[in-house]
């Protein structure tokens, strides 16, 4: 990694927004956790099962509680988003609140083999919904407002995915295709990459990764940063290796991956719920061409809906 990109790196991970509603708490814990030190984990563990109890603790008790040490109560605060763990006790305490209101416990959502289908329906109808909460909770709009600002002016917009999110980058291609927008989705790691150094000052890149760590799609948006493209990453991983080469980093949440559920399902729900965000973000700052553009392709598509 260049020194140029260290530094970058270190500015867009202290970049400025509002510590996390006590809501999105939990699905801050869910999605950060497995990139998480043992340790950290059960300072996170701890805080999301028992908000109103580790709220009454000092940084020291709840060090006590997890058998961890004070430093990293404040690292794991920190890295959930709080500025410090006084924050995190208040985002604990309103969440508490929240919880003591009456909200109905969480259903168990593992699916055995066994299960009727009609408890399949409602396990996955859950996570489903758990999913697209946590990922509404935990989406950092400053940076899907700057995404947004800077694709609805770009000059051409490249989006990196593969497998399940080659999938997603698909979706958010031909939305934004429908809208007049120039709109590329490349699952060929050789094709984006020799498209992405046709990239300059003024164009969006934007890669779909799940981990964070898809070589496949890392390399195109490496090349787009350094041809001074604007990047964008979808990513469950937020300290993955794909924010290297981010300029906005937009986080999705998961649903827990199971044996019969895996993690491909769940990721591609909150990354199509962050797809579009973006997409009616951009129709909404391209009113006045996005409509026509929109209903000319309702229009030359009608004939093929009719009997």
């Amino acid at each position: 990694m260049t020194q140029d990109v260290k530094e970058i790196f270190a500015g867009s991970a202290g970049r400025a927004s509002a510590p996390p509603a006590p809501a999105a708490l939990a699905a801050k814990v869910r999605t950060l956790a497995p990139s998480m030190t043992r340790s950290m984990q059960r300072v996170a563990e701890a805080v999301a099962g028992d908000p109103a109890g580790c709220a009454a603790l000092t940084v020291t008790g709840l060090a006590e509680l997890t058998g961890t040490s004070e430093a990293t109560v404040v690292r794991t605060a920190r890295l959930l988003g709080y500025p410090g763990y006084r924050d995190l006790r208040l985002a604990l305490a309103g969440l508490a609140a929240q919880q003591q209101s009456g909200r109905a416990p969480a259903i168990t959502t593992d699916i055995a083999v066994d299960d009727p289908i009609a408890d399949v329906v409602t396990k996955l109808a859950y996570d489903e919904q758990q999913t697209l909460a946590d990922t509404a909770a935990g989406l950092d709009t400053v940076q899907l407002g700057a995404a947004v600002a800077a694709a609805a002016v770009a000059r051409r917009i490249d989006v990196y995915g593969v497998g399940a999110s080659g999938l997603v980058a698909q979706d958010l291609t031909q939305k934004l295709l429908r809208i007049g927008l120039i709109a590329q989705a490349h699952s060929d790691p050789h094709l984006a990459v020799t498209n992405a150094v046709q990239l300059r000052s003024g164009d969006v890149a934007i890669a779909i990764t799940h981990s964070g760590s898809t070589g496949d799609v890392i390399e195109p948006l490496r090349v787009a940063f350094e041809r001074g493209a604007t990047t964008v990453a979808i990513t469950g991983r937020p300290d993955g290796a794909v924010a290297q080469y981010a300029d906005h980093v937009l986080t999705t949440s998961t649903a827990r991956e199971s044996e019969l559920r895996p993690a491909a399902m769940s990721s591609r729900t909150s990354q199509l719920l962050v797809v579009d965000c973006l997409f009616v973000g951009v129709a909404q700052k391209t009113y006045e061409t996005a409509a026509p553009a929109l209903a000319a392709s309702y229009e030359a598509l009608a004939h093929r809906h009719r009997r």
